[in-house]
């Protein structure tokens, strides 16, 4: 392969044309030897002097970097898992200063260059296989027209109402924001302090929005169903002279100047933004700077991440809905532990301008509502590309929320519905779809190592906070056991490049098989917490509908983090009783018949109403 010379480090005294290196290796001394005296080479007087039409080499520039040994590449090998032969080692470790380590020189310097956080990667991950369409063909969006019935009079079943419920009521003038507002200021402040829910409190932010809200409603402008709902984001999203903080202690006082997309996008639809909610440490688990933040179900575990702080906001009644991120499981987790129902839309329909990135090819922004419906309303009110996103694109909505669901082709994996984690919950589910109409399909997947996709996850999670991981802030974050995100981001500067592309391109061919699996059924039924598919359909990018459909009894607390003997979970006698949710599986842009067949099925369980004791 001809390299341009512009690439290469060059210095007049120890550069080497490709030509210079051939002639003294005993290959090219045979290639000389067997060409006649009129064709041989003529060499440059000047060793300094390149000779013309000579294309540089690897391995024929200065040397750089620290020098390493063969006893170097031997231990190397261990984290790898290759094996060199001697002579290959002693090769690789003689020659490495030459051939490989000025590609550090970006980072080491001397000619180090700075890349912004807000510079994605070249390349982009497109979940639209080749000759597959994405999404239907129309837009047509058709929400219930149900009577919301009388405003209720305790403030507590106001706060717990959904969406759908409360933009009626606003609607019609029966309840105004502000009095909404200030209902959930108030619980707020009573019961935040059991859940660690709250990083920042927008008060005087949410009480004018709410305000303008009324005056705006009043004068017949009403801007939709979110118009004066209050709600809560994700401390990851930008919002503009409020701080962002990452629940990460290295960013706990950092201020953006900019509201994200998705912020501006619900600031124009009339929505009330009442508070910045917790997330685990950079968006894992849910341990932030500020403690653990807990299940309102369960006040002895957490609320699992690691968007906690919305699963556990939303489900104790502190705001109307929230705004969650999902890499690998961040809005099912909490979502199914909290009683909630959490829309992780497709990879590519909601923006991420303005939000922290974890995985550029993974991040997905999305709704956790109190019913299905309210999804689908917030969704429709983030989707659609945005400029300062390159991986969003436009995207419709067909969905009606009593549209007929009678026949639907529903898949499951029968092995998977009998052994941990499904329940009879997830049992019952299954036997609820055919109650509907809806009829199941077995389906399968290929024995495959999923787990090695999570490469990608590490590198590039890695390489978003590298600066972060090199000037030593990881070490500030509270979490700093194996499992948590210092531990992994320097573990992930070992990982073999070739095995990146390699898990790649593993993803393409995982990505082929959901697309085999979708030509035969029109969505999949799953147990909300099984690994391999969790970890599938989030690197597909296929979009992900979790609803709470029936309670369990647990003996122990549950935790995201791996198990420490030092510190044991509480266990209960007698068990305690949790809301159990179920998770469907949709094709690419198609939520409106994911969320179709959720309504139904929502219906159906009749389990949606009860809210956690105490609360």
């Amino acid at each position: 392969m001809a390299r341009s010379g512009g690439t290469m480090p060059h210095s007049s005294d120890s550069s080497q044309t490709r030509r210079d290196f051939i002639a003294t290796a005993s290959i090219g001394l045979l290639g000389a030897a067997a060409l006649p005296d009129a064709q041989a080479p003529t060499q440059s007087q000047n060793p300094a002097e390149p000779t013309a039409g000579a294309p540089p080499a690897f391995g024929a520039g200065p040397e750089a970097g620290p020098p390493v040994s063969a006893n170097t590449f031997a231990e190397a090998e261990k984290l790898v898992q290759f094996e060199l032969r001697p002579d290959e080692r002693t090769m690789a470790a003689e020659s490495w200063r030459r051939t490989l380590a000025s590609v550090y020189e970006m980072r080491v310097g001397p000619r180090k260059v700075s890349i912004e956080g807000s510079v994605a990667p070249y390349s982009q991950w497109n979940p639209v296989l080749p000759g597959h369409k994405a999404g239907p063909a129309r837009e047509i969006f058709v929400r219930s027209k149900a009577d919301p019935g009388a405003l209720p009079e305790k403030e507590e079943d106001i706060a717990f109402a959904p969406v759908t419920k409360l933009s009626r009521w606003i609607e019609q003038r029966k309840l105004t924001s502000e009095r909404l507002t200030q209902i959930y200021l108030k619980r707020i402040e009573r019961f935040d302090p059991k859940l660690r829910c709250i990083i920042t409190l927008t008060k005087d932010l949410a009480l004018k929005q709410a305000k303008k809200a009324d005056e705006e409603i009043a004068a017949g402008n009403y801007r939709g169903p979110l118009h004066g709902i209050p709600w809560g984001g994700k401390d990851l999203l930008d919002t503009a002279g409020i701080r962002t903080t990452y629940g990460a202690e290295p960013y706990r006082n950092r201020v953006p100047a900019a509201d994200a997309a998705v912020v501006k996008r619900l600031h124009d639809a009339g929505a009330v933004l009442l508070a910045k909610l917790s997330l685990g440490a950079l968006a894992l688990n849910d341990i932030w700077f500020g403690g653990q933040t807990m299940n309102p179900w369960l006040l002895e575990e957490g609320a699992s991440g690691s968007s906690a702080g919305p699963g556990a906001a939303t489900a104790a009644g502190l705001v109307g809905f929230s705004i969650g991120s999902e890499t690998g499981g961040s809005i099912v987790s909490p979502s199914m532990r909290c009683g909630l129902t959490g829309l992780r839309p497709t990879y590519g329909r909601v923006p991420r301008t303005g939000a922290m990135t974890l995985c550029w090819s993974l991040d997905k922004l999305g709704p956790m509502a109190r019913s299905v419906e309210d999804a689908m309303l917030v969704l429709r009110a983030i989707s659609g590309p945005d400029a300062g996103d390159l991986s969003s694109v436009p995207s419709r909505l067909d969905f009606g929320a009593n549209a007929p669901v009678k026949n639907l082709r529903v898949g499951y994996f029968p092995a998977w519905m009998k052994e941990a984690p499904a329940t009879d919950v997830d049992r019952a589910a299954l036997e609820t779809v055919k109650k509907l109409g809806m009829t199941p399909v077995e389906v399968s997947l290929p024995d495959w190592p999923y787990d090695s996709l999570q490469l990608i996850l590490f590198a590039e999670g890695a390489a978003a906070f590298e600066e972060l991981t090199l000037n030593g802030g990881l070490r500030e974050l509270k979490a700093q056991v194996p499992d948590a995100w210092p531990n992994l981001f320097r573990q992930a500067r070992f990982l073999s490049a070739v095995d990146l592309v390699q898990a790649d391109r593993f993803r393409r061919k995982v990505a082929e098989e959901m697309a085999r699996i979708f030509s035969q059924v029109d969505l999949l039924l799953v147990p909300s917490l099984r690994d391999e598919m969790l970890t599938i359909t989030n690197f597909t990018g296929q979009p992900s509908l979790t609803l709470r459909a029936g309670f369990v009894n647990v003996s122990e607390a549950r935790s995201d983090w791996a198990p420490d003997p030092k510190n044991p979970l509480p266990k209960f006698n007698p068990p305690r009783r949790v809301p159990h949710g179920v998770t469907l599986i949709g094709r690419l842009f198609e939520e409106g018949i994911l969320c179709t067949a959720g309504i139904a099925l929502e219906r159906a369980f009749a389990v949606v109403d009860e809210h956690p004791a105490g609360f």
